[in-house]
């Protein structure tokens, strides 16, 4: 490989990986944040609430996975190191689990928002820098969107399953929480397996990807025309 591409192939990495660490990040320290504030202190004393990625990256499921899935499929999926509640610690277990829960997709949305916002500063950023921070700026509003509304997906363990499980009547509510130790192999099975095997046979079958393309181009578009930064 030469140095060009050396080069091309390190910033096109940053573009990726930098916007989904900040949204990362900061989605596992909010959900330990809060679980201290509704009495549990597990995930503080295990270094959790904290801003300091490498306490929430998991190398595969953060950095590896993400990156071979984007440039073999053009799908971006990740997860970090779960951030571990107590729920039985918390001052009222069933509603607290809730408010937990919602505190990660809460923060990406506001980092969209955020991210959303910084794009009026690329006219005035130094001209070799302004493509770099504009594509990142691109991905965070992008990865936070998606991030948000994939953990909103009412299966157990992600956070829309909690929020299901803590306002479900306990008839519809125990049901849901017993699939739990079978979500992720759902998830991996639906959002990954099950689009790749469709392209092997020219069939189109990401169906979560076509859901949340729509409001990512159209967020982004509305973005780019209010800013006037295209």
């Amino acid at each position: 490989m030469t140095s060009p591409e050396f080069a091309r192939l390190l910033r096109e990495i940053s573009v990726l990986a930098l916007p989904a660490i900040f949204a990362i990040t900061l989605h596992e320290a909010a959900h330990g944040y809060v679980a201290l504030r509704c009495g549990d202190d597990t995930a503080l004393r295990m270094g959790r609430v904290t801003f300091n990625p490498l306490r929430h990256i998991d190398l595969f499921g953060t950095v590896i996975m993400p990156l071979l899935l984007f440039f073999a499929t053009g799908f971006l999926f990740g997860y970090a190191k779960p951030v571990p509640v107590n729920f039985n610690r918390l001052n009222r277990p069933r509603r607290d689990m809730v408010w937990v829960a919602l505190a990660g997709p809460a923060v990406n949305i506001l980092l969209m928002i955020v991210s959303a916002l910084l794009f009026y500063l690329v006219p005035f950023l130094p001209r070799l820098f302004q493509q770099w921070f504009f594509e990142n700026l691109q991905y965070s509003v992008a990865f936070n969107f998606i991030l948000a509304a994939f953990n909103m997906i009412p299966l157990p363990p992600l956070d829309g399953g909690r929020v299901a499980v803590g306002i479900l009547p306990d008839a519809l509510a125990f049901p849901l929480a017993r699939t739990e130790r079978y979500g992720l192999l759902i998830l991996i099975t639906v959002l990954i397996l099950v689009p790749m095997v469709g392209a092997r046979f020219n069939l189109d079958w990401n169906v979560f990807g076509h859901v949340v393309e729509g409001p990512v181009n159209w967020i982004l578009g509305e973005i780019s025309r209010i800013t006037g930064v295209g």
